[in-house]
């Protein structure tokens, strides 16, 4: 699946991006402002002396030339040589002050932008796979950090020092100030309008970048099915495609910059011709001593430096600016809305009610998904959904859970809309299990817990024995501290599954969805699973979603859709002992053909 590209930055646009990514610097980094005004003092020193020490090396010239002493020469070369060493150790401790603030903010940015992936619709997921959005959150945000700290160093710094040459210069010599001057601004005015050629290809390149991680995300998560069906012809020929759009984009992108890159030469070149014809001329002139000509070919010299320094960041900035557009339109891509003045969660078991209920995806265009679904589960009881795939079972789930808000009729928890409750903090009453489990590389203790460690050992292996799992524990070589495999590598589907079992008795939920949960357990898993059921549902109201009717010994009621729509609704034990009922058919037909579980 492709990624939707986040929109290219159009020319008229970029003011509007340049204040957005000014707004998104200073959040970054007002956390820090100490440690920014450290950096700052320590930049504007180096600085003072950078400008500083060719006139060392003026005052040296003009008191040779002028037959001074011989101890106030070794004092000039002693001072040089000092002040030289000072702006080394300043430029150190600049480059490390700013990577730490650099890194430090954008791990805060990480942070803030992963905890709005994990709140942001499904719909929104579907349309951005994984990969695409890693890319986004730490491929950007990595291009920020070098945003963050080059910028403070090399384009603010580099233009403070520029400024600080100029002004020197002017003081050397007004006319050497206006040449210069008028050089320094035409050169910079120049390199700014070519700077903005790049930044539409960059912006292509990042998109293309963004789609190549997506795939390799969905091939990555699927390898399995892929290389068991013979896939990877495909695999490879998607794969192949993507680079050649890709490398195209980049090779554009850097032509771009190797056109700033030329830019600057030609223009450095021009500058020493013009600083060494007005020294040369001002001297002859006798307007200026020896060493007061050579400060100004020096500066000069040192005038291609910040520039040549601010040529390279516009470079950078072109990349940074496409990544601050794409960070930000995920920053700010709205949450689901949740109710602005929510109703106290009711106390649990909650009845739910669905009442004429109709869902669909996407656009107008899509099927209903689920249409005028309507039933009455009071607190405590458990539903029975049956039907086929494709039927609308997890996507009744999906409602329940506030995943995706209803196009028709109304959700209600203990008679209040669910609209009108905090959905976070009503899903942290909430358990779920589903037949893939998701399970982390880490110990086993921190699978059941989430890595809460509030929870104790001793609350866990209560839950565990409730689910009749102690034995199965004691059999592990480190028990609790037995390490996982990536994907829960190393354990069985069903033994993933019980260890979901156990999340939800230590989570203590009021609401129990079981969807599918039974689907990939061996029979002896089964007849487990029908003990620990008893122990999960006790006290709580759950809906177990399920092809196989044989599964649902524990309903109260029994719900079965077809194209989304209900074709049957009772209580268990009616619908068993009616003749015409589909469930009771089904699994009568089941028990005569000797199934464990027939598909419904």
């Amino acid at each position: 699946m492709r990624s939707r590209p986040f929109p290219l930055t159009l020319p008229w646009k970029l003011p509007l991006l340049f204040k957005q990514a000014g707004q998104l610097l200073y959040d970054a980094l007002y956390p820090q402002r100490k440690q920014v005004l450290g950096l700052t003092v320590v930049l504007f020193s180096t600085i003072g002396l950078q400008i500083l020490d060719p006139q060392i090396i003026g005052y040296f010239i003009d008191t040779a030339i002028a037959g001074g002493s011989q101890h106030l020469l070794w004092r000039a070369a002693g001072l040089y040589l000092a002040i030289a060493l000072l702006i080394q150790a300043g430029t150190v401790v600049t480059t490390y002050l700013s990577e730490r603030i650099a890194w430090q903010a954008t791990n805060r940015l990480r942070l803030d932008l992963a905890h709005h992936c994990l709140h942001l619709t499904l719909p929104f997921h579907h349309q951005h796979p994984p990969g695409s959005l890693v890319d986004r959150v730490d491929g950007d945000v990595t291009l920020l950090a070098r945003f963050f700290s080059q910028f403070v160093i090399h384009l603010i710094g580099n233009l403070l020092l520029l400024l600080g040459i100029l002004v020197v210069l002017w003081f050397q010599h007004p006319l050497a100030g206006i040449i210069l001057t008028l050089f320094s601004g035409g050169t910079l005015a120049f390199l700014c309008g070519l700077h903005r050629i790049a930044l539409g290809p960059w912006g292509r390149y990042l998109q293309v970048s963004a789609e190549y991680f997506g795939f390799m995300g969905e091939v990555l998560q699927s390898r399995e099915d892929l290389v068991a069906n013979g896939a990877s012809r495909y695999v490879m020929h998607r794969f192949y495609q993507i680079l050649q759009r890709w490398l195209p984009l980049y090779q554009t992108a850097r032509l771009s910059s190797t056109l700033l890159w030329a830019s600057s030469v030609g223009s450095f070149t021009l500058g020493h011709g013009i600083a060494l014809a007005l020294a040369a001329y001002l001297w002859r002139q006798e307007t200026l001593s020896l060493g007061s000509a050579y400060l100004i070919f020096h500066y000069t010299q040192l005038l291609s430096d910040p520039i040549e320094r601010i040529r390279e960041e516009l470079e950078g900035i072109q990349q940074a600016l496409a990544s601050v557009q794409r960070v930000l339109d995920l920053r700010h891509t709205p949450l689901p809305r949740h109710a602005v003045d929510p109703v106290p969660i009711p106390v649990a078991p909650w009845s739910i009610e669905f009442s004429q209920v109709g869902f669909r995806y996407d656009t107008a265009e899509q099927p209903w998904a689920l249409q005028e679904v309507s039933f009455q589960l009071p607190a405590g009881q458990v539903l029975g959904l049956l039907g086929q795939s494709g039927s609308g079972k997890s996507t009744l789930a999906a409602l329940l859970l506030g995943l995706y808000q209803p196009q028709q009729g109304q959700i209600t928890l203990e008679g209040i809309p669910l609209n009108h409750l905090s959905l976070p903090a009503l899903r942290q009453q909430m358990g779920v299990v589903t037949q893939s489990v998701q399970l982390f590389q880490a110990s086993l203790r921190d699978n059941l817990t989430f890595f809460n460690p509030v929870i104790s050992d001793q609350h866990i292996m209560a839950a565990l024995d409730h689910l009749h799992l102690v034995d199965w524990l004691l059999g592990l070589p480190q028990g609790l501290d037995t390490m996982l495999g990536a994907n829960g590598e190393g354990i069985s589907a069903g033994q993933a599954q019980m260890l979901a079992f156990t999340r939800i008795l230590l989570k203590n939920p009021g609401l129990v969805i079981l969807d599918e949960a039974a689907s990939r357990l061996d029979p002896t898993a089964e007849q487990w699973m029908g003990q620990a059921l008893k122990s999960l549902l006790q006290g709580r109201t759950g809906l177990i979603i399920t092809h196989r009717p044989q599964t649902l010994q524990q309903a109260d009621q029994i719900l079965i859709l077809q194209g989304g729509k209900v074709v049957e609704y009772g209580h268990r034990l009616t619908l068993l002992s009616h003749p015409q009922s589909q469930y009771g058919q089904r699994l009568r037909q089941d028990g005569q053909t000797g199934k464990s579980a027939g598909q419904f």
